[in-house]
């Protein structure tokens, strides 16, 4: 083990954790009034309404795949006769169109941002710097799981040590040593990822820790009018007659024509 492992694989992940995690605290304390997007939609729409989603929904199933990959044990699989060949295979099958998904969203958010005079004006250093990694991790991911997909048994089974590394991280006793044989690749992969984790709190990723999640499960809103009892005792002054349609023009008509014989009657 030398002092650069130690640092990319022992050090390293928790750095990225402690920024991340530090970083939105002070954000968050210190800078609600930036805690956003910046929305451009009112710059540019069109291709914004294909893009976001492409990339948001895309990005929700590649973190689902992450997870899946790294959390889940070899042995677990296998205890269910899912071969290393058959998971890498579903991982391409299932895992290939949400990585799509999400790279061609992002290619249209940035060509639609350097395009477009307005977004490009409003575009941040910040902003140019996170796309630059968040496209490299993204890119890099891809690329990888092809490769192990394809290769069959000749390609870099992952699970047989970066996820066994992941996975010691953490529980705080990270195995450096699982890290040595893996490829240049999946290394470039994983340090991009973690460089963009420490470049998120100050970035508008963060909007992401505040995501609408509760319009999922809020109820209902009905709007109901209130009629004509509702706008007060006094009658409306000339030209500020409130608007009605003929249906309702007519039936105020006839109970104007009843009150006006009940009169006449008495």
């Amino acid at each position: 083990m030398n002092l650069l492992d130690l640092f990319l694989w022992g050090i390293l992940p928790y750095m990225s954790i402690v920024i991340l995690i530090g970083g939105t605290l002070w954000r968050y304390k210190y800078d609600q009034f930036g805690w956003t997007t910046r929305s451009s939609q009112v710059y540019e729409s069109k291709m914004l309404r294909i893009a976001s989603p492409l990339f948001h929904y895309g990005l929700v199933g590649v973190l689902a795949g992450h997870i899946a990959g790294l959390l889940i044990p070899a042995s677990w699989t296998a205890a269910l006769g899912i071969s290393d060949d058959v998971y890498h295979m579903m991982a391409l099958v299932l895992g290939l169109p949400f990585g799509i998904a999400v790279t061609v969203g992002l290619v249209m958010m940035v060509y639609r941002r350097r395009t477009t005079a307005t977004v490009f004006r409003a575009t941040t250093v910040n902003d140019k710097i996170m796309y630059i990694f968040l496209m490299g991790a993204i890119v890099l991911g891809i690329g990888v799981t092809i490769l192990s997909a394809f290769q069959g048994h000749h390609g870099h089974n992952y699970r047989g040590d970066i996820s066994p590394w992941f996975r010691s991280v953490l529980i705080f006793q990270p195995d450096i040593e699982l890290m040595h044989n893996v490829p240049f690749t999946f290394k470039a992969h994983i340090i991009v990822a973690f460089l963009l984790f420490a470049l998120w709190p100050f970035t508008r990723l963060v909007h992401a820790f505040t995501a609408p999640l509760h319009y999922l499960f809020r109820p209902y809103i009905v709007y109901r009018g209130r009629g004509g009892e509702g706008r007060g005792a006094r009658s409306p002054r000339r030209g500020w007659e409130p608007l009605a349609t003929a249906a309702k023009l007519s039936d105020k008509s006839a109970r104007e024509q009843r009150k006006n014989r009940e009169r006449a009657s008495r």
